[in-house]
């Protein structure tokens, strides 16, 4: 309980409560690195305004951490919102790029393109 003159503090209580109780989403986390933008299809007046807030974020392209960085709360909330609205159509997500294991012919080649320009000059 708290004392006269103490401040309570809900920061523990607030992304429970965004999320809805929610640790996760329908579909896998989203990777930090994942770009986002918004579809442009118009939002329900019914929701909450941190969705709100992320589709205004997200007009231009963003990562899920600048999202987060933008709103001030937990990646982890941002993921589960944002789940939700790429699930309803109101964002697009660009998942990244998986960097290939080089294969050893390919730095071979690499050294020998290499090689052959450095005798040339």
């Amino acid at each position: 309980m708290s004392r006269p003159g103490e401040e309570r503090t809900t920061a523990a209580v607030r992304p429970y409560v965004i999320t809805r109780g929610r640790a996760g989403s329908s579909r896998d986390a989203l990777p930090l690195e994942t770009l986002v933008v918004a579809s442009g299809s118009a939002l329900p007046p019914h929701l909450q305004p941190e969705y709100r807030r992320i589709a205004d974020c997200c007009q231009g392209l963003l990562s899920v951490a600048e999202v987060a960085a933008h709103l001030g709360q937990p990646p982890a909330v941002v993921q589960v919102l944002l789940a939700d609205l790429i699930d309803w159509g109101h964002i697009v997500a660009r998942p990244p790029i998986r960097v290939v294991k080089r294969k050893r012919a390919d730095l071979d080649l690499l050294r020998k393109v290499l090689d052959g320009l450095e005798s040339k000059l």
